[in-house]
């Protein structure tokens, strides 16, 4: 069973920088493909970026390129994502979220099985 642990977060000014960093345990984190999501009040879980094993694919969403950078460190079984120039639209619950397929590079949340327990990123002046 995999097991997905999130750090990071918190408050921030606009176009300042957070990073979030989800931690997996319970198999070799390099089996995964992972993704980052968000929830804002009153809104629909949006995806925000994913990555494939490896690696070697990338995706974002339209409304972070640019801005968000995500990255993995299989050797301390870490996914990361940079988050800059962060706007007040940026506010939500992030998760972060783990699929078996290797290769899959998706937004869309019904794709991945673990998921982390999120973490809160507000960003207020």
């Amino acid at each position: 069973q995999l097991q997905l642990v999130q750090t990071g977060g918190g408050l921030v000014q606009p176009g300042g920088s957070l990073r979030l960093s989800c931690v997996v345990s319970g198999l070799p984190l390099d089996d995964f493909a992972v993704g980052w999501f968000r929830q804002a009040p009153g809104k629909e879980r949006e995806g925000v970026s994913s990555i494939t094993s490896r690696g070697y694919l990338t995706d974002y969403a339209d409304s972070v390129k640019g801005r968000f950078t995500i990255s993995r460190d299989d050797a301390r079984s870490t996914v990361f994502l940079q988050m800059n120039n962060l706007k007040l639209e940026d506010t939500a619950i992030y998760y972060c979220a783990a699929s078996p397929v290797r290769t899959l590079h998706s937004l869309v949340g019904a794709d991945y099985r673990y998921w982390g327990q999120g973490t809160q990123v507000t960003v207020s002046s």
